[in-house]
């Protein structure tokens, strides 16, 4: 619950709406999205082993995608997500599309 509070603010700086933070598998289509990979990307979820491999790599394109670095994304957004999805979602980061 706290972590879909701190990525309701997130979901629209990046101009998605806020209320999908709160659909369990909405919510992580929604960060694939974010971190600038097809939707269908996130069907790598249902892969073990892989799902974290590329669960870290959809936090670290979400961090560089608000101007935070690799260890941010991993410690704050992957390790401790609701501090580092809170951090950005009160913060002035602005929102650009990784490439």
């Amino acid at each position: 619950m706290l972590l879909a509070v701190a990525m309701w603010r997130v979901f629209s700086k990046a101009g998605y709406l806020g209320i999908l933070a709160f659909i369990p598998v909405v919510n992580w289509f929604i960060q694939v999205k974010i971190a600038g990979f097809s939707a269908w990307w996130g069907l790598l979820v249902l892969v073990p082993i892989v799902n974290i491999v590329f669960s870290i790599i959809v936090a670290a394109r979400i961090g560089r995608g608000f101007g935070h670095g690799a260890f941010f994304s991993f410690l704050l957004l992957w390790l401790i997500a609701p501090v580092g999805y809170f951090i950005i979602g009160l913060s002035s980061d602005r929102y650009t599309r990784p490439i």
